[in-house]
């Protein structure tokens, strides 16, 4: 750091504010001269004070930045958009107005009389379903007993049948033995007769 004196214009190449000039105290202080001494002074302050009041409001101020997003949030979602979602919102509400006093009641209306129309026909339906069980279940009663008759008829025809057989078995059997004995009679009636010409 250099320790040079203030900078004149001519070295720095910008022009420097002068300081505020004073104004210089009179000798003699006339009643007149002071009122043109608080003029004076009151007009060499206002630059200052308005200098001072800018800085502030660009430094501190921030109300016009926030004025100016207000502003623009107003008119991006009042102006351009046109109050859409009351719109919406309006067209809605007639829509369920509209739907509570003449829909519903057609609705409730309708669905009440077709309810009872199919009511009616399923309880139709549900009588017919029962009759058809109990006739179907009348009718596997009777095939059930049919069943089981025929069943004990074939058991009985066979019982009999095998009986049948038993007996013609024991016939068969009865005249296989007489027929033996008769071949056997014949047999030895033929050998005795052969003995006899064999003795010869």
């Amino acid at each position: 750091m250099s320790r040079a004196g203030p900078a004149s214009p001519g070295r720095s190449g910008a022009a420097l504010p002068l300081p505020l000039a004073l104004p210089l105290p009179l000798p003699l202080a006339l009643p007149g001269d002071r009122k043109r001494e608080a003029l004076s002074a009151g007009a060499l302050l206002q630059p200052i004070i308005k200098d001072v009041g800018e800085i502030y409001s660009r430094l501190l101020d921030h109300r016009p930045v926030i004025q100016g997003e207000i502003r623009y949030f107003v008119k991006e979602f009042e102006e351009k958009r046109g109050l859409r979602e009351l719109r919406v919102l309006e067209n809605l509400k007639s829509t369920i107005f509209e739907a509570n006093e003449n829909i519903l009641p057609k609705c409730e209306q309708s669905m009440h009389d077709n309810l009872n129309e199919v009511l009616k026909r399923l309880q139709a339906s549900n009588n017919m379903i029962h009759r058809l069980q109990e006739r179907e279940h009348e009718e596997r009663k009777l095939q059930a007993d049919k069943v089981m008759a025929d069943e004990e008829n074939r058991i009985a025809q066979w019982e009999s049948f095998m009986k049948e057989q038993q007996n013609k078995q024991a016939e068969v059997d009865e005249e296989h033995r007489k027929a033996m004995e008769r071949l056997k009679e014949q047999y030895s009636e033929m050998e005795k007769e052969l003995a006899k010409y064999v003795s010869f």
